[in-house]
């Protein structure tokens, strides 16, 4: 479930071509910056309601609208028919799809969203893809760097692999649902049509069509009178 193929519908983005010779889906992810800079063509097609910051290395398609406080400081390339709610801050080297939603105080850098993509609140996605109608719970954070020194691992066939990347956050197939408040670990994938539950700290690779859990006990005591 590694290569592009097996996670997203190539269909759902315009932006494809990254993936050529990608033998591995994650290797798209060194290459986000240097087709933005071929492919990108400032424009701003869009509306905006109240005061945003856009650079001007951006283009953003017709449809989208763009909300108060947002900043969109480039170079990304964002498609038709979005919402940029407010406050969203979308750093360098984004490529959006079209119908997406970027979503108050979310952050985003290094990234490319496939259509129909949600992060509606709260969340960071750093050096990732979401892929078609993938979606994001509030608070939800992926985080991109090891704390320890190294690139990322993944693990292949039960060994250890040497993604040579330094950065990576997730892999999110077509249709994931990550639950509120929940953490991907670096180098998560995410197996098309899958659920984490939310509050989650999620290490490596979870299979198509499957739900990781976190199912902590909750203690249930009578709630004693208070005195006047």
């Amino acid at each position: 479930m590694f290569k592009p193929t097996d996670l997203f519908d190539l269909n759902q983005s315009e932006h494809v071509a990254i993936f050529e010779s990608c033998v591995f889906a994650w290797e798209a992810l060194k290459k986000i910056r240097a087709y933005v800079q071929d492919n990108l063509r400032p424009a701003l097609c869009n509306r905006c309601e109240g005061v945003a910051y856009i650079g001007k290395q951006v283009f953003i398609g017709e449809g989208t609208i763009v909300e108060d406080g947002a900043m969109i400081k480039g170079p990304a390339i964002i498609g038709r028919n979005c919402q940029i709610r407010h406050n969203a801050y979308i750093r360098e080297d984004v490529i959006v799809g079209d119908n997406c939603v970027l979503g108050n105080s979310c952050e985003f850098k290094n990234v490319l969203l496939f259509n129909n993509c949600q992060v509606p609140h709260f969340s960071y996605v750093g050096d990732s893809i979401l892929g078609y109608k993938a979606h994001l719970g509030a608070g939800v954070k992926i985080s991109n760097v090891k704390l320890a020194l190294g690139n990322v691992m993944v693990e292949i066939d039960g060994k250890p692999f040497d993604t040579a990347l330094r950065k990576f956050g997730a892999l999110l197939g077509d249709n994931t649902d990550i639950g509120c408040n929940s953490v991907l670990n670096p180098g998560s994938i995410i197996g098309r049509g899958s659920v984490i539950y939310p509050n989650t700290s999620w290490r490596g690779i979870l299979p198509p069509n499957h739900i990781a859990k976190n199912q902590a006990p909750v203690e249930v005591v009578a709630r004693r009178a208070r005195s006047s």
